[in-house]
C-alpha cells in the first residue's frame, strides 16, 4: 500500500479477501491486522473465514490473539457460536464447557451496553438444560435466578425486556416469594435503567467500527476523541453507585474499548496509566506503558513517562534502560540533557559529570547541554543564596508542607545530613523567625533576635574542640584565635586619661596627620606597604598581623541573619555625596577673598596651629611632650573646625595668646577623652 494507514485501501482489501480461498485470504488478513490490531471487524471476518472451512485449531489461535484486546460484542458472539458448535454434541461435558464460555464472556463484556443479546442467549441456554430429577430442576432454577438478577442490574439495551422476563420467571416459580424478590430488586432495576438512558447519550456519537490510525487532525478524529473523553469522564463518576471493585472493572473496560479506536494516541495511553497509578495499581500501570510503547514505539513522551514511573518506584536500572533506549534512537541534545539529569538524581553528581565529559565529544552536542550542566552544577553548589531564593519561592507560591520540606533540604545541603538528632538539622525558633519575617520586618525584637543568634552560635560551637595556640601576637588566623583558650589582652591599668588643658604650648597639627598616623600604626609597615601596592594577598595577611585580642573579638561576633546594609548602596551614596576635605575647604575659603595671614590659623598648616615666632618655636616642648600632644590629637574623634573665630576662642581657652585674639570671646573645645565639642560665646 502506498499509504501505510490508508483506510479506504484497507477496506477494499478486506472486501476482496471475502471472495478469495482461505490460503490466499490469510496473508491479506495478517497484513491488515498487523496495521490495525484492534479492529474487531477485521478479526471477526478473519475468524469466520476459518470457521467456514472448519479449521478449529486456526480459529482457536485467532481467538487467543484478539479476544482480550478487542472488547466488542459481535466478536464475542462469534466466540460463543464457535464454542457451542464444538461442544453441543458432547453431552454433559459440552454443556459444562459452554456454561464456562458464557461466564467467561459475560465476565469481560457483560457490562457492555450492547451485551443484552448475550445475556438473553445465556438464559435461553440454561432453560434448555435437561432436569432429570426435582433436585436438578431446583438447581437449574437457582442458576437462572442468579443470571436474571445480574442481567437486570446491567444497563443494556435489553434491560427492560430482561426485567419483564424476570418477573414472569419468579411468578412461575413461587408467587409469594416472587413478590418479595421483585420489591427488593425494583429500586436496583430503576437505577440501572436510569444509568442506561444516560450512558446511551454518550455512546451515540462513537463510531465503533473506526479503524485506529495515527492522529491526523481531521474533524472526524477530533469528534471521536471528544466523544470518548466524555464517556470516560462519565464512567469515572460511578453513576450507578456500584462498589469500588465493580466500578474499577467498568472503567478499565471503557479504556480498553477506547484504545480500540484511539490506539495511536499517546495521551490516551498516558491517561490510562495515570488512572491506574492513582488507583494504587502500579503494576497495571507498568503493563499499560509496555503496551503503549509497542503501539507507539517512537514516542519519547511515553518513554519519559514510563521511566519516571520506574524511577519513582525505585527501579533505577529499568529507568536507566529506558533513557538509554531513547539515546539509542535519538542522540539529540534533549535526550542527553534528560539523561544527565537522571544520572544526577539516581547516581550522583560525579556520574552526571562523567557522562557530560563523554557527551560533549558527540557531534550532536549543542550549547544546550553545556548550559544544562552548568546550571546543575550551580544549583548543587552549597551557596546559601541559592537555597534562600528557593525558600523564598516556596514561601510565595507553595504551601506549608512544601516550605518545611525545602527548609529541611537546605539544612541537609548546607550542613550535611549528619547523624539523626544533629542540632544543625533540628527545627529551631530561628527557623520560625526566618520563615515569618519580611524584608526589614521581624516577628521579634532586636534583643530577642540577638539572643537567638547567640544561641545558634553556641550550638554550632557546642561540639567543637578547643584548640590551644602558643603564638601570642600575630601569626594565628581568626579561627584559631577564636578557639584559643588564652588571649593576651591590653593592660587597662596602665591607661591614663590625658588632659591637654594642663599642657601649654600645644601645637595643633593637620587633622589628616593623626588619622594617617593612627592608621599606619594599626598594622605593621610591611602590611601597609602591601596594601599600597594592591597585592591580592592583602586580606590574607591582615589576620596574621592583627593583635589576638582584636581577633578574638571579631571571631566572637554573632552571625545574624537579620537586616544588613547593602554595601553597594552605601558606597554609592558616599561616592555621590559632596564631602568637604581639608584641601577643598581651603580652596573655598580663598575663593571668598579671605586670604589668611601669617598668624591666621587657617593657613598652610590647616590644623589650627598658629605660626609662632622663632624664639617661641625654639622653646617648644621636647620629644615627650610632642608625643603626648600627638596622642591627644588622635584621641579626639572630631576634626578641628575651620571657622577662624572658633579657632581663636579655642586657643584662648588653652592659654595661647595671639595678637589677633578677640578679648571678649571664650571657647572650650571639650574633653580630649570624650571628643565632644562644646562652646559658648560672650
Amino acid at each position: 500500500m502506498a499509504d501505510k494507514y490508508n483506510v479506504e485501501e484497507a477496506e477494499a482489501l478486506a472486501k476482496r479477501a471475502l471472495h478469495l480461498p482461505i490460503t490466499q485470504a490469510t496473508p491479506i488478513y495478517e497484513q491488515l491486522l498487523s496495521l490495525y490490531p484492534t479492529s474487531a471487524r477485521f478479526w471477526k471476518q478473519y475468524v469466520e473465514t476459518q470457521m467456514a472451512v472448519n479449521n478449529d485449531d486456526a480459529t482457536k489461535q485467532i481467538f487467543s490473539r484478539c479476544l482480550l484486546t478487542c472488547l466488542q460484542v459481535p466478536l464475542w458472539q462469534c466466540y460463543i457460536r464457535f464454542i457451542r458448535k464444538v461442544y453441543d454434541k458432547k453431552g454433559a461435558e459440552g454443556q459444562e464447557e459452554t456454561t464456562k464460555a458464557f461466564e467467561f464472556t459475560l465476565n469481560y463484556i457483560g457490562t457492555d451496553i450492547a451485551s443484552g443479546p448475550i445475556w438473553t442467549e445465556y438464559i435461553t441456554f440454561l432453560k434448555s438444560l435437561p432436569a432429570l430429577n426435582p433436585h436438578e430442576d431446583m438447581q437449574r432454577k437457582i442458576a437462572l435466578r442468579k443470571v436474571y438478577q445480574r442481567a437486570i442490574l446491567t444497563p443494556t439495551h435489553h434491560v427492560e425486556q430482561l426485567w419483564k422476563e424476570y418477573e414472569n420467571f419468579e411468578n412461575s416459580v413461587n408467587r409469594q416469594l416472587a413478590k418479595g424478590l421483585v420489591n427488593e430488586y425494583q429500586p436496583k432495576f430503576n437505577s440501572a435503567r436510569a444509568v442506561y438512558r444516560e450512558r446511551k447519550k454518550y455512546i451515540e456519537d462513537i463510531d465503533w467500527n473506526m479503524l485506529a490510525v495515527p492522529p491526523t487532525g481531521s474533524s472526524k478524529e477530533e469528534v471521536q476523541w471528544v466523544a470518548w473523553k466524555k464517556f470516560l469522564t462519565f464512567e469515572k463518576g460511578n453513576p450507578q453507585r456500584i462498589n469500588a471493585a465493580l466500578s474499577t472493572k467498568r472503567i478499565i473496560y471503557v479504556y480498553e474499548q477506547c484504545l480500540m479506536c484511539l490506539y495511536h494516541y499517546p495521551d490516551v495511553w498516558y491517561d490510562y496509566a495515570e488512572w491506574h497509578i492513582k488507583s494504587g495499581s502500579t503494576d497495571a500501570a507498568i503493563k499499560v506503558f509496555q503496551r503503549a510503547l509497542k503501539a507507539i514505539p517512537d514516542s519519547e513522551m511515553l518513554k519519559y513517562a514510563y521511566a519516571e514511573l520506574e524511577e519513582a518506584r525505585g527501579a533505577i536500572q529499568s529507568a536507566k534502560n529506558l533513557y538509554e533506549s531513547i539515546l539509542g534512537v535519538s542522540t539529540n541534545s534533549l535526550a542527553q540533557i534528560q539523561f544527565l539529569r537522571f544520572l544526577r538524581r539516581a547516581e550522583g553528581v560525579e556520574s552526571a559529570r562523567k557522562y557530560f565529559l563523554e557527551a560533549r565529544k558527540s557531534p550532536s552536542c549543542t550549547y544546550h547541554v553545556y548550559i544544562a550542566f552548568a546550571t546543575m552544577a550551580f544549583c548543587l553548589d552549597k551557596d546559601p543564596k541559592v537555597w534562600n531564593r528557593f525558600v523564598q519561592f516556596e514561601q510565595t507560591y507553595g504551601d506549608l508542607a512544601s516550605i518545611l520540606k525545602v527548609e529541611q533540604r537546605r539544612k541537609e545541603a548546607l550542613f550535611g545530613k549528619g547523624e539523626e538528632g544533629s542540632p544543625a538539622l533540628e527545627s529551631s525558633l530561628q527557623d520560625v523567625v526566618s520563615r515569618y519575617s519580611y524584608m526589614d520586618l521581624w516577628p521579634c525584637t532586636s534583643n530577642e533576635l540577638d539572643h537567638l543568634s547567640r544561641q545558634e552560635l553556641l550550638v554550632k560551637n557546642m561540639n567543637k574542640k578547643v584548640e590551644k595556640t602558643n603564638q601570642p601576637h600575630g601569626s594565628a588566623t581568626i579561627g584559631s584565635v577564636a578557639s584559643s583558650s588564652k588571649v593576651v589582652y591590653p593592660d587597662t591599668a596602665q591607661m591614663v586619661v590625658h588632659d591637654p588643658a594642663k599642657k601649654s604650648g600645644i601645637e595643633f597639627s593637620s587633622s589628616a596627620k593623626p588619622v594617617a598616623a593612627s592608621a599606619s600604626n594599626t598594622f605593621p609597615s610591611n602590611v601597609t606597604a602591601t596594601a599600597t601596592h594592591g597585592s591580592a594577598s592583602t586580606f590574607d595577611e591582615i589576620p596574621k598581623t592583627t593583635p589576638p585580642a582584636l581577633l578574638a573579638f571579631l571571631a566572637n561576633l554573632p552571625h545574624v541573619d537579620g537586616p544588613t546594609p547593602n554595601v553597594d548602596v552605601v558606597l554609592s551614596i558616599c561616592l555621590q555625596s559632596d564631602l568637604p576635605t581639608g584641601q577643598t575647604a581651603k580652596q573655598s575659603f580663598v575663593a571668598k577673598g579671605n586670604v589668611p595671614s601669617q598668624n591666621d590659623p587657617s593657613g598652610p598648616n590647616r590644623g589650627g596651629s598658629q605660626r609662632l615666632p622663632r624664639d617661641r618655636r625654639a622653646t617648644k616642648r621636647k620629644g615627650s611632650d610632642r608625643q603626648e600632644d600627638d596622642d591627644t590629637a588622635s584621641i579626639q574623634s572630631q576634626p578641628l573646625p575651620t571657622d577662624v573665630f572658633r579657632l581663636r576662642q579655642m586657643r584662648k581657652a588653652r592659654g595661647i595668646s595671639t595678637s589677633s585674639q578677640t578679648p571678649t570671646g571664650s571657647a572650650s573645645y571639650g574633653s580630649a577623652y570624650s571628643g565632644e565639642l562644646s562652646g559658648s560665646t560672650g
